[in-house]
């Protein structure tokens, strides 16, 4: 069966924000660390892009979702560009991201516990003795 996505002609940065749900300072960003080419330009020097640039902004913000690193972004983006990746080279980066994803979760969960037994040792009192307070400026709760 046919996409029947339609192909937009060439569109201004506004109107790659508005396909895409990207923030037009995102894609500025993205042009400027090279995550998107620059854009081809008009006679009158307005950037235009197409159905493709669509296609890759879309990749760089599914990643981006997911949690990857610029860097990581970068290394499975040189992958496709060159087209000669394998999918053992894809699988290595996305073990190396879930290993990253695990990490942050402990880490998240280190900070929960934490912020928990901050929160059970105040009292909820109307004095300006506050637990919370004492230990994030660094005094014991004993």
């Amino acid at each position: 069966m046919a996409d029947k996505t339609p192909i937009p002609v060439d569109m201004t940065r506004a109107g790659l924000a508005k396909e895409t749900g990207c923030n037009i300072e995102t894609i500025r960003y993205y042009e400027k660390i090279g995550l998107l080419p620059s854009p081809v330009r008009t006679e009158n020097n307005y950037r235009v892009y197409n159905w493709s640039d669509v296609k890759r902004l879309a990749f760089i913000m599914r990643l981006r979702e997911l949690g990857f690193t610029i860097d990581r972004m970068r290394d499975l983006l040189t992958l496709v560009d060159g087209h000669e990746y394998t999918c053992r080279e894809v699988h290595e980066i996305t073990l190396r991201h879930i290993d990253n994803v695990k990490a942050k979760i402990r880490d998240l969960r280190k900070i929960q516990k934490t912020l928990s037994g901050m929160a059970e040792e105040c009292s909820r009192g109307t004095v300006p003795d506050c637990p919370v307070i004492d230990v994030l400026y660094g005094k014991s709760l004993t």
